[in-house]
């Protein structure tokens, strides 16, 4: 982690103290081998929806790395309007920056739980997480060297295991967005300094690496992905949230929906910026301190270990209990007053023991007893949330856009929402 991080952290945070500020606007490198990984594929073959075979109507594309399979799978009924004084639904986003299997089992351990509550997240895949290191020179990064990479190479077998697991998220209805390449935060060959010419080569190379995993990797045993990643990818999340402002118009000229790389959002309901939706982690309460905390597993590990992943396991317990505390609390305190929507950001990794992993999967399980309770908690995808957003009327998403922060409607939701009103889109 180098200190372009620390130095982001502090943009944007008058008021929070020095504990927030070192915390809000940092985010992890994605998973590399050598942090937790294990020998062995961990592909998951094998696991619920996938069968190993390619979708019967599939028309493949490209040299067949990818296919054409048609509507996806396992998608949440049409988006509707809200009614005049209906309460919004509570959304909750998990997502997953890199979205590498390394052998650990994280990958299809959450895809196990996604499935057994019926819920749906966002992957942003790494793009060189399908790309051999044999290949590493294909990669051309903006102000680096040919093949460099701060996150580093897969094992070809890993490269296997996130294919197997990229392939199954896609069949059970999940988004595959984007991470990205080489994970540059620091450093004259930083993310933050990328002009907008440079974002677009970043974003073709991502998408030939997944498009063309086939002829880099020479697997001729594996399936096809069930998607084309053209149509596919709509969104992403920029590495450490840096360089949004210049990736925005890129991003926008692609027909990208979304960005969810900014860094320090509230719990509020969002606007456009250059035409996306801007989407952020946000600052939620942090049990036990004065300051809030980004809605990240990295930025709860950085404050209670800073730069340590292996800090003495006597802290684990009580960290764990701080950590899915948080999520909580931000879950609670958005559904019980505005009902914004709640973004949560993670990684494959076993930082400190794996607490983080646990501590997430504890708030993902409190938030879908809420669900099976009968609450209108709906945990989805980024790209579902903004199929939902795109259908509401521009004066409803205005009026609910004047809450702030566990603001309760004045009288409620029926008299809140009861009229349609005028107002602005809010857009960019």
């Amino acid at each position: 982690m180098g200190t372009g991080m620390r130095d982001i952290s502090r943009r944007g945070l008058i008021g929070l103290g020095a504990g927030a500020a070192a915390a809000m606007g940092l985010a992890a490198c994605g998973s590399q081998q050598q942090d937790g990984a294990k020998s062995g594929s961990g592909s998951g073959a094998g696991a619920p929806g996938d069968s190993g075979s390619p979708t019967p109507s599939a028309r493949l594309l490209g040299d067949g790395s990818t296919s054409d399979s048609g509507k996806q799978p396992n998608q949440p009924d049409k988006p509707v309007p809200l009614e005049p004084g209906q309460t919004p639904p509570q959304f909750v986003i998990f997502s997953w920056d890199g979205a590498g299997e390394v052998g650990n089992g994280l990958f299809p351990r959450f895809l196990d739980l996604a499935k057994a509550h019926g819920a749906h997240m966002t992957f942003f895949l790494s793009g060189l997480y399908l790309l051999p290191e044999s290949k590493k020179r294909k990669y051309l990064p903006p102000n680096n060297r040919p093949g460099a990479s701060d996150i580093g190479y897969l094992t070809d077998d890993h490269v296997r295991a996130t294919l197997t697991n990229v392939r199954r998220a896609w069949l059970e209805g999940h988004e595959i967005g984007t991470h990205f390449n080489g994970h540059f935060c620091s450093g004259h060959g930083t993310v933050a300094h990328w002009t907008p010419k440079q974002w677009l080569s970043e974003i073709q190379q991502a998408k030939a690496f997944v498009k063309e995993w086939k002829t880099n990797t020479g697997f001729s045993d594996l399936p096809p992905l069930p998607f084309d990643y053209e149509k596919e990818l709509v969104g992403g999340r920029t590495p450490c949230l840096l360089g949004q402002d210049n990736l925005l118009p890129t991003a926008r000229e692609l027909g990208w929906r979304y960005d969810a790389s900014s860094p320090g959002g509230r719990q509020v309901w969002p606007v456009k910026r250059h035409g996306l939706w801007d989407l952020p982690l946000q600052q939620v309460p942090f049990p036990g301190r004065k300051f809030e905390v980004l809605s990240m597993d990295y930025n709860m590990m950085f404050n209670q270990s800073q730069n340590s992943t292996k800090a003495p396991a006597y802290n684990y317990p009580a960290w764990r209990q701080q950590s899915a505390g948080a999520y909580i609390a931000g879950f609670k305190r958005a559904y019980e007053t505005n009902r914004a929507p709640f973004f949560i950001g993670n990684h494959f990794e076993h930082w400190n023991g794996g607490i983080y992993m646990d501590s997430v999967e504890e708030a993902f399980k409190h938030i879908a007893r809420e669900k099976e309770k009968g609450a209108d908690v709906r945990m989805v995808s980024f790209r579902q949330f903004v199929d939902w957003l795109d259908v509401q009327k521009p004066e409803v998403l205005a009026k609910l856009r004047t809450l702030g922060v566990g603001q309760q409607p004045a009288g409620g939701w029926k008299t809140f929402l009861s009229g349609t009103g005028k107002g602005s889109s809010g857009s960019a």
